[in-house]
C-alpha cells in the first residue's frame, strides 16, 4: 500500500459511520494486498499479519491510518469530527503509515469524537 496510488472514488453517504468506512477500506486493501502476494507460500503468520496491518486504521494506532483532506487542504485523522461534518467536508482519503503522520495528529486521539 506504501507509495502506490490507487484512483478509487468512495460515495461517503453510501456509509452511516466510521466503523463502516473503515471496513470498507480494509476490504478494499486486503483485496488488493492479497493479490500481491504468492497465495502459494501461505503461512499461518501472514494472516496475523494482515491483521495487523488493517488494526487501528480509524485511531492512527495501527501500523496504518485514514486520514483525510478538507476543501482547504488540511489532513486531520479520520473520526475527529462527526460523521455527518466527516461526509461534508473529506475531499479526499489518504491511508497513510503512522509513522508518516505528524506528532500532533498522533497526539489527537484522546479527544476523539464518538461515533455519530
Amino acid at each position: 500500500m506504501d507509495g502506490i496510488p490507487i484512483g478509487r472514488k468512495v460515495n461517503l453517504t453510501a456509509y452511516d459511520s466510521y466503523q463502516k468506512l473503515s471496513s470498507a477500506v480494509e476490504e478494499l486493501f486486503r483485496g488488493f494486498l492479497e493479490a500481491q502476494k504468492d497465495l502459494s507460500c501461505a503461512e499461518s503468520g501472514e494472516r496475523r499479519a494482515e491483521e495487523k496491518i488493517f488494526s487501528g486504521l480509524l485511531d492512527g494506532t495501527g501500523e496504518y491510518a485514514v486520514v483525510y483532506e478538507d476543501d482547504e487542504g488540511d489532513r486531520m485523522l479520520v473520526g475527529d469530527i462527526p460523521w455527518s461534518a466527516f461526509v461534508l467536508t473529506a475531499k479526499r482519503l489518504r491511508v497513510v503509515r503512522r509513522s508518516e503522520l505528524p506528532q500532533d495528529l498522533i497526539g489527537a486521539n484522546s479527544g476523539r469524537v464518538a461515533d455519530c
